[in-house]
């Protein structure tokens, strides 16, 4: 049987990235997102792949997901959770209901299909847990109120599982992504930007896959990973 690689929030970019560099190593890969048309596009274009349409701001939905997964698959060896968004405003402009979205997408998703998956992972004595941050997790600027805060607790989270399920032998790591994804939407909106600039999707798959297999003896927990040319 094969292994069970879960990518949430697969879109064009880095979701789809991780999917295809899993599904090249013979993984079996279930993709969730909520735009059930799309990911179907990505299920006829990934060798081994399954969409699953699922909202991570409702905890049934996720729930009820990773039933079928498993029911379809079989246990879960990998988890990448990708699904990170949030609003864009001041703090005099955030509402209520921004910053408890953003929560929602990026901490508790997470926490909650990362329950999802670490009881066979436990049991099996292995298994990885990838979280994609960003560098708002380690600080706020002035329109990030609610993602750089969703971001901060996301970190804390992983930080939290990492020290929990790693005596189990189930690896937690936390991915700080700095810089612009490359995107057709990107180079369209930053048209003089050099190639350089850009922080190439299936790269950053190739850095998520090795570290979703380290050796036990070395493992990562928190990694940035930027252009060569970013300031920071």
């Amino acid at each position: 049987m094969s292994k069970v690689a879960v990518i949430v929030g697969v879109g064009p970019g880095n979701g789809a990235a991780f999917a295809r560099r899993f599904a090249s190593e013979g993984y079996a890969v279930a993709l969730l997102a909520r735009d059930e048309a799309r990911l179907v596009e990505f299920e006829k274009e990934i060798s081994g792949s399954k969409a699953y349409a699922c909202d991570v701001t409702e905890p049934a939905e996720i729930k009820a997901v990773f039933a079928a997964i498993t029911a379809d698959l079989g246990p879960v060896d990998m988890l990448v959770y990708n699904a990170g968004a949030g609003s864009w405003s001041t703090p005099d402009e955030t509402t209520a209901e921004d910053m408890e979205r953003s929560w929602r997408i990026n901490a508790l998703g997470c926490l909650l299909a990362a329950q999802e998956v670490a009881p066979a992972m436990r049991e099996a004595g292995a298994g990885a847990i990838v979280v994609i941050g960003a560098t708002a997790s380690k600080r706020g600027g002035v329109r990030t109120t609610a993602f750089a805060s969703a971001k901060a607790a996301q970190l804390s989270l992983a930080q939290s599982m990492a020290k929990h399920w790693g005596p189990d032998g189930i690896h937690v790591a936390y991915l700080v992504i700095d810089g612009v994804i490359d995107l057709p939407r990107t180079r369209d909106a930053m048209p003089d930007a050099p190639d350089s600039f850009f922080l190439k999707p299936a790269d950053i798959a190739e850095t998520v896959y090795t570290i979703a297999h380290q050796p036990k003896s070395a493992w990562t927990f928190e990694l940035d990973i930027r252009p060569f040319g970013e300031k920071w």
